[in-house]
């Protein structure tokens, strides 16, 4: 029997339980340290590539100490019963070490580095990056993340399209859809699809009015907890 195709979009909200600070909208922000032209985007890398190593070798080290919170682990629980994808605007890996085997990421990973003329280098990054290691083509690395004012690799972005238009439940978690074109990735899902969002705000009217949506007003974890026993008393 085919299994019921589940497609989980995150954001930084489904991290924040774990202790990764998000960027917008509250008092521990990233940006309130930090502008993000200086340390987000092209320009930055151009003006001063040490800070903005220095901004991503401190995120990665928060990464490494953070674990996976609850909302993580069931979902990638649900794999047991349920073909899931995992699409997330984050660039941690605590869906991976909660045991997501089928995670697509958008704006790039923390734990890999790349070239900085040869997009298509690159490297596993656990430690510190710093100026003058280079790739194999003789150029810095760089953080592989994507930057703002940077395009979204055309791969990625196909695979979270295909598998937005083919899910049978969409589960919108942590993300306030604000960031493009990203955010435009739920719309793709089919309309006699359900659409679901975990999330305390309200969301719903970023959506087409004729869909149904069922929302879950509640933090990550909790939200995750409700929805896992909702879809559970389906296969029982």
């Amino acid at each position: 029997m085919k299994k019921v195709k589940l497609f989980f979009f995150t954001g930084a909200g489904v991290s924040a339980e774990s202790g990764l600070q998000t960027f917008r909208n509250s008092p521990d922000g990233l940006w309130n340290n930090y502008k993000i032209e200086e340390v987000c985007t092209p320009e930055a890398w151009k003006k001063n590539p040490a800070l903005v190593l220095e901004f991503y070798n401190h995120r990665r080290q928060q990464c490494k100490e953070a674990k996976p919170n609850k909302a993580h682990e069931l979902i990638a629980e649900l794999e047991n019963n349920f073909d899931v994808t995992v699409v997330t605007q984050n660039v941690d890996n605590l869906h991976e070490r909660a045991g997501s085997s089928r995670v697509i990421h958008l704006h790039g990973e923390l734990m890999k580095s790349r070239s900085s003329s040869h997009a298509a280098l690159i490297y596993s990054c656990h430690d510190d990056l710093k100026m003058g290691e280079l790739c194999e083509k003789g150029s810095q690395l760089r953080p592989h993340i994507v930057w703002f004012g940077e395009m979204l690799d055309d791969e990625n972005l196909y695979q979270a399209v295909s598998e937005a238009s083919s899910c049978n439940v969409c589960v919108i978690i942590g993300s306030s859809l604000q960031v493009s074109p990203a955010n435009q990735i739920p719309s793709f899902i089919p309309q006699q699809s359900q659409l679901v969002i975990i999330d305390p705000e309200e969301l719903e009217a970023q959506f087409n009015a004729n869909r149904s949506v069922y929302h879950i007003r509640k933090g990550a974890s909790a939200g995750m907890q409700q929805l896992y026993e909702s879809l559970m008393k389906t296969i029982n």
